[in-house]
Protein backbone atom coordinates (compact mmCIF):
# COMPACT_ATOMS: atom_id res chain seq x y z
CA UNK A 1 0.00 0.00 0.00
CA UNK A 2 3.03 2.34 1.05
CA UNK A 3 4.37 1.87 -2.41
CA UNK A 4 1.32 2.59 -4.70
CA UNK A 5 0.73 5.80 -2.17
CA UNK A 6 4.45 6.88 -3.19
CA UNK A 7 4.08 5.89 -6.79
CA UNK A 8 1.02 8.12 -6.75
CA UNK A 9 2.95 10.75 -5.27
CA UNK A 10 5.84 10.65 -7.56
CA UNK A 11 3.39 10.06 -10.44
CA UNK A 12 1.28 13.56 -9.26
CA UNK A 13 4.86 15.24 -8.89
CA UNK A 14 6.50 14.19 -12.43
CA UNK A 15 3.07 15.28 -14.07
CA UNK A 16 3.39 18.74 -12.26
CA UNK A 17 6.41 19.11 -13.51
CA UNK A 18 5.73 17.96 -16.65
CA UNK A 19 2.78 20.70 -16.91
CA UNK A 20 5.46 23.50 -16.17
CA UNK A 21 7.73 22.65 -18.50
CA UNK A 22 5.41 23.28 -21.03
CA UNK A 23 4.48 26.46 -20.04
CA UNK A 24 7.42 28.90 -20.42
CA UNK A 25 8.08 32.82 -20.41
CA UNK A 26 10.54 34.39 -23.39
CA UNK A 27 12.42 37.11 -23.74
CA UNK A 28 11.96 38.95 -27.44
CA UNK A 29 15.67 38.63 -28.83
CA UNK A 30 16.30 42.00 -29.72
CA UNK A 31 20.29 42.30 -29.03
CA UNK A 32 20.33 39.25 -31.48
CA UNK A 33 18.30 42.04 -34.42
CA UNK A 34 15.61 38.75 -34.53
CA UNK A 35 12.28 40.78 -33.62
CA UNK A 36 11.05 43.94 -36.06
CA UNK A 37 8.67 46.01 -35.98
CA UNK A 38 7.13 47.49 -38.88
CA UNK A 39 4.69 49.58 -40.53
CA UNK A 40 3.23 50.39 -44.33
CA UNK A 41 1.21 53.82 -44.46
CA UNK A 42 -0.23 55.17 -48.16
CA UNK A 43 1.49 58.55 -49.07
CA UNK A 44 -0.89 60.44 -50.69
CA UNK A 45 -2.90 57.88 -52.38
CA UNK A 46 0.40 57.44 -54.67
CA UNK A 47 2.75 55.09 -53.10
CA UNK A 48 3.66 53.46 -49.98
CA UNK A 49 6.09 54.81 -46.49
CA UNK A 50 7.83 52.06 -45.11
CA UNK A 51 9.12 52.35 -41.72
CA UNK A 52 10.44 50.37 -39.12
CA UNK A 53 10.79 51.02 -34.91
CA UNK A 54 14.42 49.88 -34.59
CA UNK A 55 14.44 49.85 -30.69
CA UNK A 56 11.96 47.72 -28.36
CA UNK A 57 11.83 44.94 -25.88
CA UNK A 58 9.36 42.48 -24.36
CA UNK A 59 8.53 39.45 -22.92
CA UNK A 60 6.03 36.83 -24.02
CA UNK A 61 4.83 33.17 -22.21
CA UNK A 62 3.20 30.45 -24.00
CA UNK A 63 2.25 26.95 -23.49
CA UNK A 64 1.52 24.81 -26.14
CA UNK A 65 -1.19 23.02 -23.59
CA UNK A 66 -3.22 25.86 -22.87
CA UNK A 67 -2.30 28.99 -25.73
CA UNK A 68 -4.83 30.62 -24.70
CA UNK A 69 -3.19 31.58 -21.67
CA UNK A 70 -0.39 33.45 -23.62
CA UNK A 71 0.34 36.84 -22.28
CA UNK A 72 2.23 39.80 -24.20
CA UNK A 73 3.99 42.65 -22.86
CA UNK A 74 5.96 44.88 -25.23
CA UNK A 75 7.79 48.68 -24.94
CA UNK A 76 8.69 50.23 -28.20
CA UNK A 77 10.66 53.56 -27.80
CA UNK A 78 8.98 55.70 -30.10
CA UNK A 79 12.14 57.95 -30.87
CA UNK A 80 14.04 55.15 -32.81
CA UNK A 81 11.45 55.19 -35.74
CA UNK A 82 12.97 55.18 -39.07
CA UNK A 83 11.64 55.40 -42.23
CA UNK A 84 15.10 56.04 -44.38
CA UNK A 85 14.96 59.72 -44.19
CA UNK A 86 16.57 61.39 -41.87
CA UNK A 87 14.47 65.01 -42.14
CA UNK A 88 10.65 62.40 -42.47
CA UNK A 89 11.93 60.81 -39.01
CA UNK A 90 12.77 64.22 -37.65
CA UNK A 91 8.89 65.24 -38.42
CA UNK A 92 7.68 61.77 -37.62
CA UNK A 93 8.89 62.30 -34.22
CA UNK A 94 6.89 66.05 -33.65
CA UNK A 95 3.97 66.88 -32.38
CA UNK A 96 2.47 66.17 -35.88
CA UNK A 97 2.85 62.00 -35.53
CA UNK A 98 4.55 60.74 -32.55
CA UNK A 99 5.66 63.55 -30.18
CA UNK A 100 8.11 61.54 -29.03
CA UNK A 101 9.19 64.50 -26.20
CA UNK A 102 6.03 64.15 -24.64
CA UNK A 103 5.24 60.23 -24.95
CA UNK A 104 8.65 58.45 -25.40
CA UNK A 105 7.11 55.17 -24.70
CA UNK A 106 4.68 53.37 -26.86
CA UNK A 107 3.09 50.20 -25.05
CA UNK A 108 1.11 46.87 -25.88
CA UNK A 109 -0.09 44.70 -23.11
CA UNK A 110 -2.00 41.87 -23.96
CA UNK A 111 -5.49 41.10 -22.44
CA UNK A 112 -6.40 37.37 -24.36
CA UNK A 113 -5.74 34.85 -26.73
CA UNK A 114 -7.95 33.31 -28.81
CA UNK A 115 -6.42 30.30 -30.62
CA UNK A 116 -7.90 28.88 -34.12
CA UNK A 117 -6.04 25.50 -33.33
CA UNK A 118 -3.92 25.80 -36.99
CA UNK A 119 -1.29 27.94 -35.24
CA UNK A 120 -2.89 31.23 -35.59
CA UNK A 121 -5.12 33.22 -33.66
CA UNK A 122 -6.50 36.72 -32.10
CA UNK A 123 -3.96 38.65 -29.59
CA UNK A 124 -6.46 40.93 -28.18
CA UNK A 125 -5.06 43.72 -25.54
CA UNK A 126 -3.97 47.46 -24.92
CA UNK A 127 -1.66 49.69 -26.76
CA UNK A 128 -0.56 53.28 -25.39
CA UNK A 129 0.68 55.53 -28.12
CA UNK A 130 0.73 58.89 -27.47
CA UNK A 131 -0.57 59.10 -24.07
CA UNK A 132 -3.91 57.45 -25.33
CA UNK A 133 -4.91 53.76 -24.49
CA UNK A 134 -7.04 51.81 -26.94
CA UNK A 135 -7.84 48.13 -27.27
CA UNK A 136 -6.60 46.45 -30.37
CA UNK A 137 -6.35 42.73 -31.72
CA UNK A 138 -3.10 41.27 -33.63
CA UNK A 139 -4.04 38.55 -35.89
CA UNK A 140 -0.84 36.32 -35.43
CA UNK A 141 0.32 33.04 -36.72
CA UNK A 142 3.26 31.04 -35.05
CA UNK A 143 6.63 30.84 -37.33
CA UNK A 144 8.17 27.73 -35.41
CA UNK A 145 9.88 26.68 -32.10
CA UNK A 146 12.83 24.75 -30.99
CA UNK A 147 16.78 24.33 -30.15
CA UNK A 148 19.38 26.76 -31.76
CA UNK A 149 22.69 26.36 -32.18
CA UNK A 150 23.65 27.66 -28.97
CA UNK A 151 21.52 25.43 -26.52
CA UNK A 152 19.08 27.93 -26.08
CA UNK A 153 14.95 27.34 -27.26
CA UNK A 154 12.96 29.63 -29.33
CA UNK A 155 9.56 30.36 -30.67
CA UNK A 156 8.38 32.60 -32.87
CA UNK A 157 5.04 34.38 -34.37
CA UNK A 158 3.81 37.06 -36.60
CA UNK A 159 1.36 39.54 -36.66
CA UNK A 160 -0.38 41.89 -38.65
CA UNK A 161 -3.31 44.76 -37.33
CA UNK A 162 -4.42 48.38 -38.81
CA UNK A 163 -4.58 51.16 -36.86
CA UNK A 164 -6.35 53.98 -37.20
CA UNK A 165 -4.25 56.68 -36.74
CA UNK A 166 -7.04 59.52 -35.44
CA UNK A 167 -7.72 56.85 -32.72
CA UNK A 168 -4.53 58.16 -30.69
CA UNK A 169 -4.76 61.70 -31.29
CA UNK A 170 -2.74 62.12 -34.98
CA UNK A 171 -4.60 63.94 -37.18
CA UNK A 172 -2.12 65.22 -40.13
CA UNK A 173 -3.49 65.44 -43.21
CA UNK A 174 -1.56 62.93 -45.69
CA UNK A 175 -4.53 62.41 -47.39
CA UNK A 176 -7.76 60.06 -47.16
CA UNK A 177 -5.84 56.91 -47.84
CA UNK A 178 -3.34 57.34 -45.15
CA UNK A 179 -5.53 57.48 -41.82
CA UNK A 180 -4.67 54.19 -41.37
CA UNK A 181 -1.24 52.23 -40.99
CA UNK A 182 -0.23 48.79 -41.45
CA UNK A 183 1.53 46.84 -38.84
CA UNK A 184 3.86 44.00 -39.18
CA UNK A 185 5.29 42.26 -35.88
CA UNK A 186 7.91 39.52 -36.31
CA UNK A 187 8.39 38.06 -32.96
CA UNK A 188 11.42 35.85 -31.91
CA UNK A 189 11.89 34.81 -28.17
CA UNK A 190 14.15 33.38 -26.49
CA UNK A 191 13.08 30.86 -23.56
CA UNK A 192 14.27 31.79 -20.01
Amino acid sequence: MKKLVLSAAVAALMGGAVQQAQAADYVIDMPGQHAFVQFKISHLGYSWLLGEFTDFEGTFSYDEANPSAAKVNVTIDTASIDSNHAERDKHLRGDDFLAVDDYPQARFVSTSYTPNGDGSGVLAGELTLRGVTKPIEIDVNEVGAGPDPWGGFRRGFEGNVTLTLADYGIDYDLGPAAKTVDMYLSIEGIRQ
